[in-house]
């Protein structure tokens, strides 16, 4: 049965199972009741295009009465008569993409080059692994049920804070067999999250997915990236620690590998994806075609290049090759750096980034300039002109002989100064 009556609480009681009634003041206003006690408020309407919409507004009890809903029906009204039509935008709401979504659709065009970094390249696999590890870590748990349009800066923000404060920690198995990762959070982890976050919402803004990028302007905490050096008392257990590993039965390429990055200042991916035929002994300078930085010429120092010399040859093309796993596979490096690092006795803080940081800052007690030292390890900054070299020069050979002597040095593994050759020059 179908009545019509201005809607109220005398006639809400009223109602039977699966009756409805119909407003006699506002238009298209109408209350109904289910097959139990419960009354629903809605609201019928026409689109400007035609079409007929139910827009429900809500459950009969606090906060809506029938004036509530009374009023709510009235301003449904007047935006469809704006033109808008709130049914298909309550639907679209609910059918939106939510921030997990969005997060699997940004990492999946990104494994395949589509997201490009600040220099117009492709993400690295490195990068792409830390990114990952952020959105399960931080972000879905955090904002993944969110419809991507309904992310506010406040949201940001209560983000920013959450996992500063460590609501995300703890322990989450990874891909690896029997692999677990600890979480910690922090305010460095917050900071790098929404930065993350906010290439992120970068994405779903030019797909045009929302008008807006919710992450400007939400103020981070400082990114303290570390500054940590080897003392000389360090680098002498450094120079201790590598010998007893040699006799220890530790894979050799793990600790030539970690000599090599004592003496030359790379990023450990690098040396680990170093191949011979990127080597020129000769020249004394290696050509790495695919770096973080993109192509990369480096001197190799006379110390690095007899160390070199020195390794096995074996049928992979790689310099540090793995103990295990075929020709191809790149030295996991991260699990041996603990054992040296213990039989060194040094502190749980000095990671292989330290090595580089160690490097560079010997270069700069030496006197060297910050172009030159960018050359030596592969920074960014160099001249246009360095996509065409491919040899280093004497000034830079001499640079990081005398960088990786005092290295060795302070390792307690000095040996002679080499002379250094200048280069034929073609005439």
């Amino acid at each position: 049965m179908v009545e019509r009556n201005r809607i109220g609480l005398s006639e809400i009681r009223q109602l039977d199972p699966s009756e409805i009634i119909w407003d006699t003041t506002v238009r298209g206003f109408h209350a109904r009741r289910q097959r139990g006690p419960a009354v629903t408020y809605a609201v019928f309407y026409r689109t400007k295009e035609g079409r007929q919409r139910w827009h429900k507004i809500g459950r009969h009890g606090a906060p809506w009465t029938p004036e509530k809903a009374r009023e709510q029906a009235l301003s449904i009204l007047g935006k469809v008569a704006d033109g808008a039509d709130p049914a298909a935008e309550k639907r679209a709401r609910r059918r939106a993409t939510t921030v997990a979504e969005l997060c699997d659709a940004y990492l999946a065009d990104a494994e395949t080059g589509r997201v490009l970094t600040r220099s117009k390249e492709p993400k690295k696999a490195s990068t792409l692994a830390i990114d990952k590890g952020r959105v399960e870590r931080h972000i879905k748990p955090l904002l993944g049920r969110l419809a991507v349009a309904s992310v506010t800066r406040e949201d940001v923000e209560r983000f920013l804070h959450d996992v500063a404060e460590g609501r995300t920690a703890g322990k989450m198995k990874t891909a690896k067999k029997r692999g677990l990762a600890r979480v910690t959070g922090g305010r460095t982890a917050a900071t790098r999250a929404v930065g993350l976050l906010g290439a992120i919402f970068a994405y779903a803004w030019r797909r045009r997915m929302r008008p807006d990028n919710p992450v400007r302007g939400v103020e981070r905490f400082a990114d303290r990236k570390r500054e940590r050096r080897l003392s000389d008392e360090e680098y002498a257990a450094l120079g201790n620690g590598l010998r007893k590993a040699e006799t220890a039965g530790i894979w050799p390429p793990a600790v030539a590998a970690a000599r090599f990055l004592a003496l030359t200042g790379w990023r450990s991916g690098e040396a680990m994806g170093l191949r011979r035929s990127e080597i020129d002994l000769a020249r004394r300078t290696a050509t790495l075609a695919d770096t973080k930085t993109g192509r990369s010429v480096r001197p190799l120092p006379h110390v690095a290049c007899e160390m070199l010399a020195g390794l096995p040859r074996t049928a992979a093309d790689r310099v540090f090759p793995a103990s295990r796993g075929g020709a191809e596979t790149i030295l996991h490096f991260k699990k041996f750096w603990p054992v040296v690092a213990k039989l060194a006795a040094l502190p749980a803080d000095i990671t292989p980034h330290v090595l580089r940081h160690s490097f560079t800052s010997l270069a700069a007690d030496l006197g060297y300039s910050e172009p030159t030292i960018a050359a030596l390890v592969g920074h960014k900054g160099r001249t246009i002109t360095s996509r065409y070299v491919h040899s280093a020069d004497a000034v830079l050979l001499a640079a990081a002989d005398a960088v990786a002597n005092r290295t060795a040095e302070l390792m307690g593994e000095a040996k002679p100064e080499a002379e250094v050759v200048p280069l034929h020059v073609a005439r």
